[in-house]
């Protein structure tokens, strides 16, 4: 079993000054639920090297032991390090792609289209893709074979507008996760804010939040082994 996890190259949050990135533990849950599985890992991102981490995402109170084992893990954070470019990937070379989310992916891979082509190649080629958090924005512009949003008519979850309010960041982010599903045709439902939720809809796997990480990977690996 191989399988690519994409993150984002993006670290300004909008004009804040902050930093963002990709979130620790939506990169660890399903690393380790993958390696434990005895999957093949490749981590991508679209400048390749070492993607940003959101330095919130490892603060104290969204440390989990998932966390602190790849922080403990020289090969993992070996592996975090030199990520390779999202322009040198193709489909071909695995069986399912996994996108960890955080606040970067909504300024980068949304709009890349290396990504969005990566998606559309996975899906046609009968193969999974999942995406975590924010992560499910990226397939704002990933089209069908027959030039329909992706989401259109499919059962899909992402970071709720509320969890999104109460992070501080609606007028930051430069579109809003669940709007922007609805707003292209997806089935959006959600659970109780930072609970774990994650939606199933044939090859296509998405979860709410941190918290649904671990949750979205197992389903991963379920539907996989299927």
């Amino acid at each position: 079993m191989k399988i690519l996890m994409v993150l984002t190259s993006h670290d300004k949050l909008g004009d804040t000054g902050r930093q963002t990135g990709f979130w620790l533990e939506e990169l660890a849950a399903p690393y380790y639920a993958f390696e434990d599985a005895g999957a093949e890992i490749t981590l991508a991102s679209p400048k390749g090297g070492n993607p940003p981490l959101d330095p919130k995402s490892n603060e104290p109170d969204f440390q989990t032991e998932q966390t602190h084992r790849f922080e403990a893990d020289a090969e993992a954070t070996a592996h975090l390090a030199s990520t390779v470019r999202l322009d040198s990937v193709s489909q071909a070379d695995y069986d399912a792609v996994f996108y960890p989310g955080g606040h970067g992916p909504l300024w980068d891979l949304a709009e890349d289209k290396h990504s969005i082509a990566l998606i559309e190649a996975f899906l046609a080629a009968n193969k999974h893709v999942a995406l975590v958090c924010h992560a499910p924005g990226v397939l704002r512009h990933v089209k069908t074979p027959e030039g329909k949003p992706l989401v259109e008519g499919r059962k899909v979850t992402g970071f709720t507008n509320s969890e999104e309010e109460a992070v501080g960041l609606t007028q930051i982010v430069p579109f809003l996760v669940e709007d922007e599903l609805i707003a292209k045709g997806g089935i959006y439902s959600k659970g109780a804010d930072w609970s774990s939720y994650v939606v199933s809809d044939g090859l296509l796997i998405t979860g709410q939040n941190p918290t649904s990480s671990a949750a979205a990977a197992a389903q991963l690996i379920k539907q996989l082994n299927a």
